[in-house]
């Protein structure tokens, strides 16, 4: 079967829901169906281990698909790479991605699959980790039910590839909120400076601008009034208070629209998306 011809399934996996669109492949490709699965983690195993089960489950009977799965922040961890004029090969990249990893993560990064964004020695790169036993997982998933992994994307990645044209302010504050964690991308004229990735411990508008102010702090480069793109379609209407400091500029952007496969709300969460004064 031509690869221009394959159906193609696109996924959503978290600890505790599985979103997923069936594609029609052809020059114009058709949704033929969509949906989202919740189930609970099972607190004895890694937190995917459960979404896996699910994915499991939904691939039968998709033989001869392509799949295509963005992957939780919740799974994943992120470093930024500062630029190094000496760093150039491919080998010299991976040392010293691996390097950062364990410098931040310890020895945990030992059991991680990295991945490093397109190096530039001037402007640094981003890497992004995974487990991996999870990584195996996904393969033997794939062996399984006959199915063709087209690749595998980190939430927070995702979400910057498809909205990155709209991302040109000289600081660029991205922050990717979902159920129970945010993650805050931070660049300086196309340089990373740092990626949060963390647990939400109070509710989500709360969270979201303790982290802000933490890190323009520690940046030392707070200005009177900041922007921050934001993309958290399970938080829909989340606003910071008018006198934080900080304005949010939702995504999406310019009418291109949300992919189908990422997740949305489900309740109504008005306790979290506003930040009291």
């Amino acid at each position: 079967m031509l690869p221009l011809w394959r159906d193609r399934i696109q996924v959503f996996l978290a600890p505790s829901r599985l979103d997923w669109v069936r594609l029609k492949r052809g020059f114009k490709p058709v949704q033929l169906d969509k949906a989202t699965l919740f189930f609970e983690p099972d607190g004895n195993a890694p937190d995917w281990d459960a979404a896996l089960r699910q994915l499991d489950q939904m691939l039968s009977g998709g033989s001869g698909t392509q799949i295509a799965i963005v992957l939780s922040n919740h799974f994943v961890r992120y470093a930024a790479l500062p630029p190094q004029s000496e760093i150039n090969t491919p080998e010299e990249v991976k040392s010293y991605a691996q390097f950062r990893m364990q410098e931040i993560y310890g020895e945990r990064a030992e059991s991680w699959v990295l991945s490093v964004s397109n190096w530039n020695p001037v402007d640094g790169a981003v890497c992004a980790a995974i487990p991996r036993d999870l990584l195996t997982r996904l393969e033997q998933l794939m062996v399984t039910h006959g199915c063709k992994l087209q690749h595998i994307e980190p939430y927070l990645a995702s979400v910057y590839d498809h909205w990155c044209a709209h991302l040109q302010n000289e600081k660029v504050y991205l922050a990717v909120i979902e159920t129970g964690r945010i993650c805050i991308a931070i660049s300086y004229n196309g340089k990373w400076q740092s990626i949060r990735n963390q647990r939400i411990l109070h509710n989500a508008a709360d969270d979201l601008l303790a982290a802000l102010d933490q890190e323009v702090i520690w940046s030392g480069t707070k200005e009177a009034l900041e922007f921050v793109y934001l993309f958290a379609p399970e938080y829909p209407g989340l606003t910071l208070p008018s006198q934080s400091g900080w304005q949010v500029v939702t995504l999406p952007q310019k009418n291109l629209p949300v992919p189908a496969y990422y997740p949305t709300a489900t309740v109504h969460q008005s306790d979290q998306n506003q930040c009291p004064a």
